[in-house]
């Protein structure tokens, strides 16, 4: 189904992350459904983009996710401004990993911010969302929480403990008519992205290594299927998964062929 027009009037947000390009295409798509957003920020000039394009619809609150206080801010700013809380959408992360050297003091930093904020946030929002008779909560999770990938352990564990919270989450949240799921993004462009590899052609071009559709996702097409879980579209979906991918997590060991275009099949003369 097809999203319409003020779908979310008078719906209610908060969101983390909110300042990449994947949060900042989310606040665009919530205000534009008709939702007012509460969006945190840790210090990224995105926040004051927001501010200006969205004018009274959205607030901004600078808000670290280690910390309760500013999550109780950025939830209390929501029923203070706006009269309640409908949706919450999680999306703060951080990538911190030396491998098997990495710190006792660096996985707790990434448990910290990548989990357990996420399950602090949704402690503080639940009451409010009860209150209105129910809600949408969205964790962005990755396509790093089922595969292994070269040169990364820590923030893929973290993706994973994401997706076993909103399962567990949501088997105690349903009786209260909220759902919990997770949005599990493939490679999509993103400042990190554009800092390792310096162009979106480029990008592209290694992303189209892993992923069927042969390109990265944009941002918005992650947002598109973040905006489907936050509204009626969704309200028979809960505990679950929804991979925005290009295909990547079809493909098999033998990737997209391209192993056999490195060792080629050769033909062997046969005695017979």
């Amino acid at each position: 189904m097809a999203r319409s027009e003020q779908e979310l009037g008078g719906k209610i947000a908060v969101i983390t992350g909110g300042t990449s390009l994947i949060g900042q295409a989310i606040v665009d798509g919530l205000v534009d459904a008709g939702a007012s957003v509460v969006v945190a920020n840790n210090g990224d000039d995105a926040g004051e983009r927001l501010a200006t394009a969205h004018g009274d619809a959205v607030r901004i609150v600078s808000v670290d996710v280690r910390n309760d206080d500013d999550l109780d801010k950025l939830v209390d700013t929501a029923v203070a401004e706006f009269g309640g809380l409908d949706i919450v959408v999680s999306g703060a992360a951080i990538f911190d990993c030396d491998l098997l050297e990495t710190t006792r003091e660096h996985w707790h930093r990434s448990f910290d911010i990548n989990v357990v904020g996420a399950a602090m946030l949704m402690g503080k929002a639940t009451p409010h969302l009860i209150e209105r008779g129910g809600g949408s909560i969205v964790i962005i999770s990755s396509i790093s929480a089922k595969q292994s990938q070269p040169d990364r352990i820590v923030y893929p564990v973290t993706k994973t403990a994401l997706q076993g919270l909103a399962r567990n989450i949501s088997q105690h949240l349903a009786q209260h008519n909220i759902r919990v799921n997770t949005v599990s993004p493939g490679w999509t462009w993103s400042v990190n992205i554009e800092r390792r590899y310096g162009s979106r052609a480029r990008a592209d071009q290694l992303a189209a290594e892993f992923q069927p559709l042969g390109r990265l996702a944009d941002p918005e097409e992650i947002a598109e299927a973040v905006l489907f879980m936050c509204s009626d579209r969704s309200s028979f979906v809960t505990g679950s998964d929804l991979a925005v991918d290009g295909g990547y997590g079809a493909v098999g060991p033998e990737a997209l062929g391209q192993a056999f275009e490195k060792v080629p099949v050769i033909t062997v003369p046969s005695d017979r």
